[in-house]
């Protein structure tokens, strides 16, 4: 080969390369420690707003000062939406706690679930059975709307009964979300594993012992490639059937150390050939 076509075909193996440690790099940040986007777009989180926005009104407004109930509900709702970005945010490097958290968003959410029923059972009000035309309506409207300001402006002019029951349906909307996050994650620890897995898969698919990089390349130490495939892209000997020390050629059937020209009739050792015809 000349001098122009080992150029060429050094060049050709340099691009591959990069292409190679490009791909790599690729896989790499779309698999490995994925920094997923700002949680305030998550429509978990936008809801959870909203059910705060409207319990801090309305328990402000509805209940008497020095209640201790203000404060438990106000924190029930806060804890649905802060644990929301912690859990997202832990998330990126524990799939655990991030589930964890998200577990803790729905029993916070069922405790002001059971705060807002006991308002509305305990003063004679009236909760929106699933097939009242108000809970139709209301359904609809929370489903497609995810602004709190929007809230916030609605139930100024509300009686507490419609709020409740507002705050009510809300919950009940974000506890299907909360569920569908906690089941997503469940399917991404299943296919992925947890962080020690994924740094122990990239890392050592980097470093070439795993996927197409180590087999086809391998790492290059002063000339000689050390690969899967062995040195050079040569296969390395077989462990389940190594070669014979007896008889390299055929180790299924080593030459007899006794008499290696005729392994299948060896020499008697009791009838030794005579020592007297041997030539001194």
């Amino acid at each position: 080969m000349t001098k122009t076509g080992k150029s060429i075909s050094n060049i050709k193996l340099l691009l591959l390369s990069l292409l190679l440690t490009l791909n790599i790099f690729q896989y790499m940040t779309q698999t490995f420690l994925d920094q997923r986007g700002d949680y305030r777009s998550l429509k978990a989180f936008r809801k959870a707003e909203c059910i705060y926005d409207i319990t801090y009104f309305f328990a402000h407004k509805f209940l008497k000062i020095g209640d201790r109930t203000i404060d438990q509900m106000i924190q029930a709702a806060r804890s649905g939406k802060q644990n929301l970005a912690e859990g997202y945010i832990d998330g990126v490097t524990s799939k655990e706690m991030m589930i964890r958290l998200a577990n803790v968003n729905r029993a916070s959410l069922h405790e002001l679930l059971l705060d807002y029923e006991d308002y509305l059972r305990v003063r004679g009000l009236t909760q929106w059975s699933y097939d009242d035309p108000r809970c139709r309506q209301t359904r609809t409207f929370c489903r497609n709307h995810l602004d709190s300001a929007v809230y916030r402006e609605k139930i100024r002019l509300r009686s507490d009964e419609t709020i409740a029951n507002i705050a009510i349906t809300l919950i009940h909307q974000e506890d299907v979300l909360l569920r569908g996050i906690i089941e997503w994650m469940k399917q991404q620890f299943l296919q992925n594993g947890g962080i020690k897995e994924e740094m122990y898969r990239v890392r050592t698919r980097y470093r070439g012992y795993d996927g197409n990089y180590g087999r086809t390349y391998g790492r290059n130490y002063g000339g000689i490639i050390y690969g899967v495939n062995g040195v050079n892209g040569e296969k390395p000997s077989n462990p389940i059937n190594p070669s014979n020390p007896i008889n390299p050629s055929n180790p299924s059937n080593p030459s007899n150390p006794i008499n290696p020209s005729n392994p299948s009739n060896p020499s008697n050792p009791s009838n030794p050939s005579n020592p007297s015809n041997q030539k001194p």
